[in-house]
């Protein structure tokens, strides 16, 4: 079985099991920003990039602030991701090849908002997207409603190519952020008052979580 025949295979199963966004990303150059990974990913050169989409229905509620439905639906989505990356992966492995599969979401440091690696950078490389002015990955059709997991493995597979597209004029995200974090590009993404504003939220009971979702209602993509 060749890469393309491989990934074909691996695709399928994804979207059958309800993924919406795919992709396989060369690793090999970033491996290097793993955080806690390296002895488990040290012969790992493939990333698997699975996407799923997040209800419009319930983020359209979030004009100010994160809402009780968001925070259910956003631990929801989660669940299920890491539930079909360990699909994913245990199809990986009956096909005798080795898996690793990183969950949606697990914070190491969420004043820097770091994990064991970047999910949306994964994307980047994987051809679903950019990095747009709201700091997420930004997916041309459906902006950032969605929510990622990856899969590192070993299997041979085709990877995909980076999109050279970007968000253009559209500063939409800039103009309702609630912390005003997001500036002209994301390289000054305000973090620090990000966390401020979303340790705020968390304060005033409006979510058990370190969370949002103001910029991700706003970024719908082009229908």
């Amino acid at each position: 079985m060749d890469k393309i025949e491989s990934y074909g295979i691996l695709k399928e199963f994804a979207r059958k099991e309800g993924i919406d966004l795919f992709g396989v990303a060369d690793i090999k150059g970033v491996k290097k920003e793993f955080q806690a990974l390296e002895s488990l990913a040290e012969d790992l050169k493939n990333a698997v990039c699975l996407g799923a989409r997040l209800s419009a229905a319930i983020l359209s509620e979030l004009s100010y602030a994160p809402t009780r439905l968001y925070f259910h639906h956003y631990r929801t989505v989660n669940a299920y991701l890491d539930q079909t990356a360990l699909k994913v992966a245990n199809f990986i492995q009956g096909k005798g090849f080795k898996a690793l599969p990183i969950p949606a979401s697990i914070i190491l440091d969420w004043e820097k908002q770091s994990a064991h690696l970047s999910h949306k950078k994964i994307g980047v490389l994987a051809g679903l997207g950019w990095i747009g002015r709201n700091n997420l990955l930004v997916h041309e059709k459906i902006g950032s409603q969605f929510r990622l997991a990856t899969i590192l493995t070993d299997m041979p597979l085709k990877t995909d190519k980076p999109s050279k597209k970007d968000c253009g004029n559209c500063r939409l995200c800039v103009k309702v952020c609630p912390a005003q974090a997001i500036k002209e590009s994301a390289a000054d993404f305000d973090h620090i008052k990000c966390f401020e504003k979303l340790k705020e939220f968390k304060k005033q009971k409006l979510v058990d979580q370190y969370i949002c979702g103001v910029c991700v209602n706003i970024c719908k993509g082009k229908k």
